[in-house]
């Protein structure tokens, strides 16, 4: 079922990206020849409008065919023809699609608030206090409330302190009642300091990694590494971050039965360039929490913000550290596997996940790649600039390099998708 709702979101959003590319051309009056999701031989076309209505074989895309689009159209004088429109509107036009993601991402993040969202967190209890902290807090102490408010999860301890400049905490230490005041400001210190009881039960597992081709599942319980017994997160971590070797011995126990794997430790961004196998905690307090339409709002576009934002780095550190590309790119095997991961936790969960492979096609086509929509809106800046179109010898030139490289980040996609499953299938 899963699969089936990946492939008809993946269809949706192409369709959303033409249809803006689609209404925009419309408005500045660029005749419409063709409108296709998907590539290669179709499975059914129409005509309606003046618009050949396709629906073809390959859904990894799909395109809007302009009247006058290329140099050597026979209609390039007409009225409508698109490359006779002012350099600002073919611009617009380029960006209208790319634009419609960004609104189908908002809008699917801003629903997936609206329906009952499903919270994971840690218990509020303190594991361990470090710094300037420590002679306020101590191991052990439960977080009961904050301005008066049960504490159900850890998170909650977060928001409380932010609601306020000025917080009273309760906690239970050994039975007893402890009142603190808090202040704001002191946020980041305690983000520094507190760190929540988590045991070494596995939570998620990144796809691509160590643990996902040593096919650990969510729920695995690991006791001990290298032959160091543990049931602490923190001391797990640190062991397997600074292992001596370039590799790790786990002891894990699923279903009541133990049994050893052996993982390689692999530095990514990801991880911060730290030592990791790929693994998140497991969050035991889990609840349904609501917001209204108000709340759902804003938390839906400070979290589109954020995404954008956050990949935006992430492409940063990606073109100074290319040999990261195989391991942080990802093709249909690795959406499907992810989308089957998100639809477990919920329909809200699968929301936000295909809300954000929407935010990703938003920047991935405005890259300024040639035969990407960033592509039409450079050489359209480009033109108006320097007052006249670029040549058609260099925009050929450039759309076919432009071309090469798109291909090779698919078939690159592909291939780490297919030999990070055959890695896992080779593992007993």
């Amino acid at each position: 079922m899963t699969l089936i709702l990946t492939i008809l979101a993946f269809a949706l959003m192409i369709f959303i990206h033409e249809l803006g590319h689609f209404l925009a051309a419309r408005a500045f009056g660029v005749g419409i020849e063709k409108f296709s999701i998907g590539f290669g031989k179709p499975i059914k076309e129409w005509e309606r409008g003046g618009v050949l209505w396709r629906l073809s074989w390959i859904p990894l895309g799909g395109y809007v065919k302009m009247k006058g689009e290329h140099d050597d159209s026979p209609d390039l004088q007409d009225e409508d023809s698109f490359l006779g429109k002012a350099w600002w509107k073919k611009a617009l036009i380029g960006l209208s699609g790319p634009f419609a993601n960004l609104l189908l991402g908002l809008l699917l993040f801003i629903f997936s608030f609206v329906l009952p969202v499903r919270i994971e967190d840690q218990r509020p209890v303190l594991s361990r206090v470090e710094g300037i902290w420590a002679e306020t807090f101590a191991p052990g102490d439960s977080i009961v409330s904050v301005n008066g408010k049960p504490v159900i999860g850890f998170g909650d301890f977060w928001e409380g302190l932010l609601e306020k400049p000025e917080s009273e905490v309760v906690l239970n230490r050994e039975g007893g009642e402890v009142r603190l005041q808090l202040d704001s400001k002191d946020l980041d210190s305690l983000a520094t300091s507190l760190w929540p009881f988590a045991d070494t039960r596995v939570g998620e597992v990144m796809p691509k990694t160590p643990a996902y081709h040593a096919k650990l599942q969510p729920g695995d319980r690991i006791t001990a590494v290298d032959s160091v017994f543990v049931d602490d997160w923190y001391e797990m971590r640190e062991l397997i971050v600074n292992a001596p070797q370039d590799e790790v011995l786990l002891e894990i126990q699923r279903d009541g039965q133990s049994f050893q794997k052996r993982l390689r430790l692999e530095a990514s961004l990801s991880s911060g360039g730290n030592r990791a196998i790929g693994i998140t905690q497991y969050q035991p307090v889990r609840y349904d929490r609501r917001f209204n339409l108000a709340e759902a709002g804003k938390m839906g576009a400070y979290n589109t913000l954020n995404f954008v934002v956050l990949n935006y780095k992430m492409l940063g550190k990606l073109l100074r550290q290319p040999a990261e590309l195989k391991k942080s790119v990802g093709g249909p095997v690795m959406i499907v596997s992810m989308s089957q991961q998100m639809g477990k936790r919920g329909l809200g969960n699968l929301l936000v996940f295909f809300g954000g492979i929407s935010l990703m096609l938003m920047m991935m086509n405005l890259l300024p790649i040639p035969v990407l929509d960033g592509g039409l809106i450079l050489f359209s800046i480009l033109e108006g600039i320097i007052r006249r179109p670029i040549p058609m010898k260099v925009r050929a030139v450039l759309q076919s390099i432009g071309f090469f490289i798109l291909m090779a980040l698919m078939v690159l996609a592909l291939y780490s998708d297919v030999t990070s499953e055959i890695l896992r299938a080779m593992n007993r």
